[in-house]
């Protein structure tokens, strides 16, 4: 009974934490939890069994699927998109405005971030707005990413490039003539040009 006067509860089937805020005309799906400090603004819609950490703002109007994390210091602004079960690290950055000047006005100039199921972003990397992370495509720590990346696609660097690809539990891939399998669940996987799919 102790921990739970620690949380203000605004729905039964998710919690918020009493220092956190969360506007008018908002949708939380049943087993999320909002931790400290954390700010949810009108028009938003969070899925179910999502992890939002310390000191978060989602929105106005940001689209969140279920089972994704967002860790500590994060941002995701109106025009970008979490599909399902993805991961935001630590300090990640989203932008939506791609030439932002503090006296112009440019919210009708918004362009569209995508983060496809699965994905992962790393800590203190960068997403510049305009572009679709792919399906379990990850982006390591620190990078800067300019431009589209493909289905488990691993991207490092500043800027971002592409490296190689990875399972979609998270194990780097090896590719022979064409296909590889993973070395932590055996999954299996074929590639044409820089596309790759699952084949098992």
């Amino acid at each position: 009974m102790e921990n739970r006067s620690k949380f203000k509860i605004r729905k039964r089937d998710y919690f918020v934490h009493e220092s956190s805020y969360i506007d008018e005309q908002v949708t939380i799906g049943q087993g999320t939890k909002i931790w400290h400090f954390s700010h949810i603004l009108g028009g938003s819609n969070i899925g179910k069994n999502c992890k939002i950490g310390q000191n978060v703002v989602i929105g106005p109007d940001a689209i969140i699927g279920n089972n994704v994390k967002i860790q500590n210091n994060v941002s995701i602004y109106k025009g970008v998109t979490l599909e399902d079960d993805v991961f935001c690290g630590p300090s990640c950055v989203f932008t939506n405005v791609i030439n932002p000047r503090s006296e112009i006005i440019r919210m009708d100039e918004l362009k569209e971030t995508h983060i496809q199921k699965g994905a992962t972003i790393g800590a203190n990397a960068t997403i510049v707005c305009g572009y679709t992370i792919g399906k379990y495509a990850f982006i390591g720590a620190g990078a800067v990413v300019t431009s589209d990346v493909p289905a488990y696609g691993l991207v490092l660097g500043v800027p971002g490039k592409l490296i190689g690809y990875m399972c979609s539990c998270g194990q780097r891939l090896s590719f022979k003539y064409s296909l590889a399998t993973c070395a932590m669940c055996e999954k299996k996987y074929s590639k044409k040009a820089d596309h790759i799919q699952s084949i098992t």
